[in-house]
């Protein structure tokens, strides 16, 4: 997986001869923070400092500075209406070319990115888990499509994200890392229930949801009390996955309305958990 729809490997093997572009000061409002970087070939970007017009002047600098040889000098771009941007704050740029050094960070500083994305677990790999997967395969997380059945896994062609072939699913919640979400829809509402319960026993997941009617939510509020003896856990659960308000039930909707759900759930406890170790 990569922080675009490619891996940086293989955008730095086919454009060796690119500058790295970094957000180095922002004051005010802007499109990205300090953390936001890209790299500009004669050709090709990868990443984004944000788009726009401040973007269009970081390539056209990028470029002009590769076909000349000469180094290009940092930028303090105003994001007022002189450059058709409205942001109303001001963004600083640097631009690096790149060499073999430089390249290997920027792999290394990728992977810890991608090391640190959010997990979410989809489990059930039918319409809709397929559909949600690919929703949530645009986004800055690590997901992972989870299921008993091996045709079912074969047969989703969603790129980007990883599969799990398992007999025991609830044992994939066991071992996911705090802050991970779960998203239940399997084929079987037995095996729903199995694992929306060690999902919701655990206190340290951004999220739990599953897909139902108010008919399934009633049965399964009855049955987990009964089978945990902690009705409360049930309050930590979201069902029916993507809210009630569209009354829309093709698979692409539902993806689409739980993928920003899960989102926001997913991102939020990550910033909330970076606010506690500062």
């Amino acid at each position: 997986m990569s922080a675009t729809c490619e891996d940086i490997r293989d955008f730095l093997r086919r454009e060796p001869a690119s500058i790295l572009v970094e957000v180095t000061a922002v004051a005010g409002s802007a499109p990205r923070d300090t953390d936001a970087w890209m790299l500009v070939s004669e050709r090709a970007i990868f990443a984004t400092i944000g788009g726009g017009t401040l973007e269009y002047m970081a390539i056209d600098q990028a470029r002009r500075a590769l076909r000349s040889g000469l180094a290009a000098q940092p930028m303090n771009v105003p994001l007022g209406p002189e450059i058709g941007q409205c942001c109303g704050g001001r963004v600083g740029l640097a631009f690096t070319v790149l060499n073999p050094e430089l390249a290997n960070e920027l792999i290394a500083r990728s992977d810890r990115e991608m090391a640190a994305r959010p997990h979410v677990y989809v489990f059930g790999a039918g319409h809709v888990g397929d559909a949600l997967a690919m929703a949530l395969s645009l986004a800055p997380l690590r997901v992972v499509l989870v299921d008993t059945r091996e045709d079912e896994l074969t047969a989703s062609k969603v790129s980007g994200i990883e599969t799990c072939l398992t007999a025991m699913p609830e044992a994939v919640v066991h071992d996911a890392p705090a802050g991970s979400s779960f998203v239940i829809l399997t084929h079987d509402h037995a095996l729903d229930f199995l694992i929306a319960t060690e999902a919701l026993k655990r206190n340290d997941s951004a999220y739990v949801g599953m897909i139902g009617s108010k008919t399934k939510r009633a049965t399964f509020c009855s049955w987990l009390s009964r089978e945990t003896g902690h009705a409360e856990l049930f309050d930590r659960l979201v069902c029916p996955i993507g809210g009630t308000a569209v009354k829309d039930k093709r698979p692409t909707v539902i993806a689409t309305l739980a993928a920003a759900e899960i989102m926001t759930a997913a991102l939020i406890w990550a910033s909330n958990r970076a606010k506690l170790r500062a």
